[in-house]
């Protein structure tokens, strides 16, 4: 899948329409009462903290692969795309900020959770296995090993946090108290459900979804709707099927087309001769790993729609 992608863009600038928030990656712009702009820049973050250098075609790359998978998806949960084109609701000079990088969506009433599947023990659900043998008060099997896969998907919420603050892990009981008993049970089985899904999908295109979070509002009627993005390297975990079994084998991380060459990159990074303490400002990136950062999200991309 080859489209031209504009350049680089680190932060939009739409001066028709009213800005609703910036968030790590996504500007959000108000159309009428009724309607989001989103507009998905190239900023990276890591760590929660905002990268000064974007990643060009990032923005345009997440975007594309979000729309393929709410496409794929809708027979599970509606999604909040209204099918209009995001280039209907800005200026003709405003044009080239929203191409191929925005989505026009309904407007909705954001659910405070963080919809986190897992299918495979990865990242932070590795440490808090290795620590209490539960990922987010869900007990696992003894003897589990890093990148391992689960039995089962498992479903590990996380409460939203504030621009800048970590996500925090919860258990399912506490997003009961959250959105009562129905809804919260609503939103679990939906995400397993698209999870399975999606996993079966990207693995007859040689990947593995092993984790992902998904993020639900409710609109005018109260029913649930899938929303933001999905499905994206920046919310999933997604690896080369021909990378695993060797990286299971020796234990380490396997490669990966998410943010991980970033984190490996910050990870031994300095910040005048000390390691950096993962407070803004970021340490600034070499163009390597802006360039194999940017390779990374277009070879998901690829390989995804090929």
């Amino acid at each position: 899948m080859t489209q031209s992608v504009p350049s680089a863009l680190h932060t939009s600038k739409l001066h028709s329409l009213p800005l609703l928030a910036r968030g790590k990656v996504r500007d959000n712009y108000a159309v009428g009462t009724d309607r989001i702009l989103m507009v998905a820049s190239d900023r990276l973050s890591a760590f929660d903290v905002i990268m000064g250098e974007p990643i060009p075609g990032k923005g345009a790359l997440l975007t594309q692969m979000a729309l393929y998978w709410f496409d794929k998806l809708g027979d599970i949960c509606p999604n909040h795309l209204t099918g209009e084109a995001p280039e209907s609701a800005v200026q003709p000079d405003e044009v080239p900020q929203v191409q191929l990088r925005s989505m026009l969506v309904k407007r909705l009433k954001p659910v405070p959770i963080e919809a986190v599947v897992r299918g495979y023990l990865a990242g932070s659900g590795w440490k808090e296995y290795q620590e209490s043998q539960a990922v987010c008060g869900v007990p696992l099997p003894a003897g589990l090993i890093n990148s391992a896969k689960l039995a089962e998907p498992i479903y590990t919420p996380a409460a939203k946090a504030e621009a800048g603050e970590h996500d925090e892990n919860i258990t399912f009981e506490r997003t009961v108290e959250m959105v009562g008993p129905e809804l919260a049970a609503q939103i679990r089985d939906i995400s397993i459900a698209i999870y399975k899904k999606a996993a079966e999908i990207a693995l007859t295109k040689g990947m593995i979804i092993a984790d992902t979070k998904f993020e639900f509002g409710l609109d005018e009627d109260g029913k649930l709707v899938l929303m933001d993005e999905v499905l994206t390297p920046d919310s999933s975990r997604y690896w080369p099927v021909e990378g695993y079994a060797d990286a299971l084998a020796t234990g380490a991380n396997p490669p990966s087309y998410d943010k991980q060459f970033v984190r490996d990159w910050l990870e031994q990074a300095k910040v005048n001769g000390k390691p950096w303490d993962k407070t803004a400002p970021a340490p600034r990136l070499p163009q390597e790993v802006i360039d194999k950062t940017a390779a990374k999200y277009r070879e998901a991309l690829d390989r995804l729609t090929a």
